[in-house]
């Protein structure tokens, strides 16, 4: 069997900045950002809310590179922080700050997407983990990209981490990307049977002005238009790095074994969009407590039972990419739960918001 190529990956992760004393967002005025960019030049920039800070990694070989750079990134914005007087947190919501009080980031870019989305875009304070995974070859990256789309709300449903939204109980899991849904072109992809079906409606949009650049497809999974990545897009930002690793590991680990099939000469199944979104409103409803529907049985199955398939499904290329130690998380997950199953333990224990934030802020470098 051929040996598998390096697939590379970049992972960025989208940090709230909260004042310590009313554990609300708070506006960093830039002064983090520009601080970052001495030690980390492009590795960090401003999100449309001056209350968010995203960073990427670099290129990195594999999981475990990616991994010191997360935690560096993590113990870095964090230093930075404390010297303006505020602190870090990881979530997909914060649990009760509202979007209306929150300063824009004054830059013709976000400027341009208000004027066009208005409220849309104004109250989209959301916070989420986005994975690119190398791959040179359009053709192959864009048959995974259509096979891939089944694995999505398993892999949503693990990061969990958005219960909350302006001071409620949302009663979902994952609440982030209903909030996300207000955009245009978001939510699952759509089926491109061709490379050129692919870029010819890329170009549809751009000359009729729907899209000024093809970065505004803002799909769960999509085939990046500048890099040789696809980028999975569907996470809510993890409450530690640990979770953030395990799902980064888990989805190299996905793209790796479509891609090893691909070699095979087989492929797996592609179902409806429409039938995977059956699913994905599972995930973020009930996360990884619920069940989910096996498509090619036609059955519902406990979520943990799928989990344990799909890791089963990946299992042969896992040491190969160096990753097994960062999958096995997946069982601590499982056995201890999401990220929102933190927040909602100590909603549920102390009926106070503070120590919601308390417990984001808190994890945002356990274990580094």
């Amino acid at each position: 069997m051929k040996k598998l190529p390096i697939f590379t990956l970049g992972v960025e992760e989208e940090y709230q900045i909260i004042d310590p004393d009313t554990r609300d967002l708070r506006s960093h005025m830039s002064k983090i950002v520009d601080g970052a960019k001495i030690f980390l030049k492009e590795q960090v920039k401003s999100e449309m809310h001056q209350s968010v800070v995203e960073v990427g990694t670099n290129i990195c070989n594999n999981v475990a590179d990616a991994k010191k750079e997360v935690a560096f990134l993590r113990h870095k914005i964090v230093e930075l922080a404390a010297k303006q007087e505020l602190i870090v947190g990881a979530a997909g919501t914060h649990p009760f700050s509202k979007w209306q009080e929150q300063a824009i980031t004054d830059d013709p870019r976000y400027h341009h997407i208000i004027n066009e989305l208005q409220d849309t875009a104004r109250s989209n304070l959301i916070f989420g983990l986005h994975v690119h995974v190398g791959i040179e070859n359009r053709d192959i990256a864009l048959k995974i990209m259509n096979q891939a789309c089944y694995f999505l709300p398993h892999i949503y449903a693990l990061s969990a981490n958005s219960p909350f939204w302006e001071g409620r109980n949302t009663g979902f899991k994952a609440y982030r990307a209903k909030v996300f849904a207000k955009f245009p072109r978001t939510g699952l992809p759509e089926y491109f049977d061709s490379v050129q079906s692919y870029d010819n409606y890329l170009d549809t949009l751009v000359k009729t002005n729907c899209i000024d650049n093809p970065k505004k497809i803002w799909w769960d999974l999509r085939m990046h238009p500048f890099f040789s990545t696809i980028e999975f897009r569907i996470c809510d930002m993890c409450l530690t790095v640990q979770e953030t690793i395990c799902i980064v590991a888990l989805i190299q680990a996905v793209v790796a074994k479509l891609y090893k099939m691909n070699l095979m000469n087989t492929s797996f199944n592609i179902y409806r969009i429409a039938l995977i979104r059956e699913n994905k409103f599972r995930a973020a409803r009930y996360g990884i407590e619920g069940k989910m529907i096996d498509f090619g049985e036609k059955k519902e199955v406990e979520y943990k039972d799928l989990m344990v398939e799909l890791l089963d499904f990946v299992d042969d290329v896992v040491d190969e990419l160096g990753s097994r130690e960062e999958i096995n998380y997946v069982h601590q997950i499982l056995a201890e739960g999401t990220g929102a199953d933190k927040q909602l333990k100590v909603w549920e224990d102390t009926q106070d918001l503070n120590k919601v934030v308390d417990l984001i802020t808190d994890q945002f470098t356990k274990g580094i």
